[in-house]
């Protein structure tokens, strides 16, 4: 299956420029970096430890969040933009299985050209992918 990792130079840059615009459309449907930014309430008196302790535990109230989000509320959003890493349309989408698109989402995932491409494209436009809990 085509993948953004296996692609041509130009099916590689109008695929990417469709999946930057539904990546936006997505997260500003489904509110993640919103999600990622909630931070723990931290009182004065805390150790590191309990520090620490409160940090982690916010990280993963935060991931579930995200996947409550991705997954339970918006599953159609989610799976068109798995897609479309895979040259599917959304409107094809149902004509493949899920280890299909899976296995050639992961392919892609492993190609760090692809990852450092998109990170790059996040950084031109100002977006924080990787946030450290503790800033």
């Amino acid at each position: 299956m085509k993948n953004l990792a296996n692609c041509t130079p130009r099916e590689f840059l109008r695929q990417t420029n469709k999946i930057r615009k539904a990546v936006a459309n997505w997260l500003t449907l489904t509110k993640v970096m919103d999600i990622r930014k909630r931070l723990p309430q931290i009182p004065d008196d805390a150790t590191d430890e309990q520090k620490d302790a409160l940090i982690e535990d916010q990280i993963k109230q935060n991931i579930n969040a995200v996947l409550d989000v991705i997954m339970d509320e918006h599953p159609d959003e989610t799976a068109d933009l798995m897609g479309l890493m895979c040259f599917i349309e959304p409107d094809d989408l149902d004509n493949h299985s899920m280890s299909e698109i899976l296995g050639s989402v992961a392919e892609m995932l492993n190609c760090q050209e692809v990852l450092d491409f998109f990170i790059s494209l996040a950084r031109l436009g100002n977006v924080r992918i990787f946030a450290d809990a503790k800033q």
